[in-house]
């Protein structure tokens, strides 16, 4: 599946991030928040952990949830250009030879090696993906892993997600799902429900009407509904994960 060449009073737009760079093991992480009890592990898109939008979202969620925010550099200190993909100029990006040095067998191992290193810390663990950190939250919520590697997980339009990821769930799901989503297509919507449902799961679905890919992290104040659309799946991931990580 192709990976999508992809404010308000609820949403502080406008704001600098106020975290932390840091390590988590060997790799470079944005850390936001200072519980010692609750951890988000945030697996960013293809924008990577320096663009400002998921710093952003990294300290709404410490700030909101009150826990500690990890946005480690899963791309190997890869950074794509932003304005480029952000304008829509995809044909300007190498996306090809970006997915072939980050394809999933490649970083799977060391996004486990970092929920394993926050769930050896913390009492209770979230994670959050967007784009491609969405199917690598659904792996780090799968049967695999016992015990578990986290408690639940919120999904954001993924990409490079199989059929497969979304059967072996086996913690509590959120998906945001924008209305138009091409790696996210309708049948694999449907198989979300049918899939999470006959595992017994707790499935949080929240659909986005007349957004797109990517619109989640993106937020772009020039279209139509998509800053909305952003604080809107901000707070459905807050409530989720105070539900989940406070039980």
């Amino acid at each position: 599946m192709a990976l999508a060449t992809c404010c308000l009073k609820s949403f502080a737009w406008e704001d600098t991030p106020t975290g932390q760079t840091s390590t988590l093991g060997p790799l470079n992480t944005y850390i936001a928040g200072t519980n010692t009890e609750r951890a988000i592990l945030f697996v960013h898109d293809a924008l990577g952990w320096t663009f400002p939008n998921a710093r952003l979202l990294a300290d709404h969620y410490a700030r909101e949830v009150d826990a500690t925010v990890y946005l480690p550099d899963f791309f190997g200190g890869e950074t794509l250009p932003f304005e480029p993909i952000l304008a829509g100029r995809f044909h300007e990006v190498d996306f090809t030879g970006f997915l072939e040095r980050n394809a999933r067998p490649i970083r799977e191992p060391e996004i486990f090696d970092a929920a394993r290193a926050l769930r050896q810390q913390y009492k209770k663990v979230g994670a959050i993906g967007f784009c491609y950190g969405g199917w690598a939250c659904l792996r780090l919520g799968s049967k695999d892993h016992d015990p578990a590697l986290v408690d639940a997980v919120s999904i954001g339009h993924p990409s490079l997600l199989t059929k497969e990821d979304i059967d072996e769930a086996a913690v509590p799901v959120q998906m945001l799902a924008p209305e138009h989503d091409v790696p996210y297509p309708h049948d694999m919507k449907v198989h979300t429900f049918e899939a999470v449902m006959k595992n017994g799961l707790p499935l949080d679905y929240v659909h986005f009407p007349g957004v797109e890919h990517g619109s989640l992290v993106r937020g772009d104040a020039r279209v139509k509904g998509e800053r909305e659309a952003m604080a809107r799946a901000k707070d459905a991931a807050v409530n989720w994960f105070r539900q989940w990580l406070y039980e």
